[in-house]
């Protein structure tokens, strides 16, 4: 039974999903290297509930409890009591995986570990720890408050009781869970993150602006965002790790990223989080670069 969760990476997706798990009853271990992102995480956590209070999605008298269930920490070993163990670290497999052998020590034997990984490969991830059969994927969408979709992915030696306890914690959470073969990307980005790219295709062949392209998906396909702004909503160098991930798992020319792709995430121009991307965020209102 999941009652502890360790969460790794203090940034956007792993905050979030403290805020959800605290939210549904559970104890959260929140954990990253830089003391000032969980100096962030929490103050950007309670920002989110004071507005849910304000939206009458929680009342003020469960404020306490909910932040009282998120403990912070700069090291592993506060995973050691932990039933489950989410990783939230940058979309990087190198990375991924020095964390998983640094984690690994300090695990008891019973504990499971998922990642938030949007593209690579489970089965590889599981490889680097000491229990491939108690390690699945387990994909929020940004932002995790809002959005209901969890894909749930399971490596080739994931058991049947991981995968249910993950299923059923999901649940728990409010999400829907989706269950996706473990191929490059699954399902969300496989299908999203192409569309995007060609988007950034477009820009490139001057077929259309950024405004134009952004305008005709929003008003013709009636999506929310453009995929442009998508794009930097996302982070252009998630993005273009996703693009590569489909490139070098498929073999297929379809999922090349495009030139102007790689060469906005070169200059450093990532979307919002360096308020430069297809917008420029330093002002009030984002503007159109191209």
């Amino acid at each position: 039974m999941i009652q502890t969760i360790g969460v790794i990476g203090a940034g956007q997706m792993g905050s979030g999903i403290a805020q959800v798990g605290a939210q549904s009853g559970f104890t959260i271990r929140l954990m990253d290297v830089d003391p000032k992102a969980l100096e962030r995480a929490r103050e950007a956590i309670e920002g989110h509930v004071d507005r849910l209070i304000g939206r009458g999605k929680l009342t003020a008298e469960e404020k306490p409890a909910v932040l009282a269930r998120i403990h912070t920490s700069s090291e592993y070993q506060a995973f050691k009591d932990c039933d489950l163990v989410v990783e939230a670290a940058t979309e990087s497999e190198p990375v991924k995986r020095e964390i998983f052998k640094q984690l690994v020590p300090h695990l008891n034997e019973r504990a499971m570990v998922a990642t938030n990984t949007s593209s690579i490969s489970i089965t590889r991830l599981a490889a680097t720890t000491d229990r491939p059969e108690r390690f699945i994927g387990m994909h929020f969408m940004n932002p995790v408050p809002v959005m209901k979709l969890v894909e749930v992915i399971r490596g080739i030696a994931t058991d049947d009781a991981t995968y249910e306890a993950i299923r059923d914690l999901a649940l728990k959470l409010g999400k829907t869970p989706a269950v996706s073969e473990d191929f490059p990307a699954f399902i969300v980005n496989r299908i999203l993150l192409p569309m995007i790219n060609e988007a950034v295709y477009t820009l490139y062949e001057g077929v259309g602006s950024v405004e134009a392209i952004d305008t005709s998906m929003k008003l013709g396909a009636n999506h929310p965002m453009g995929p442009l702004e998508l794009a930097d909503f996302i982070g252009l160098d998630t993005c273009l790790s996703i693009m590569n991930v489909l490139y070098d798992g498929l073999a297929d020319s379809k999922y090349r990223p495009c030139p102007l792709l790689v060469k906005y995430v070169e200059a450093g121009w990532l979307g919002r989080k360096t308020r430069r991307g297809f917008y420029d965020y330093s002002k009030d209102v984002p503007v159109p670069t191209r």
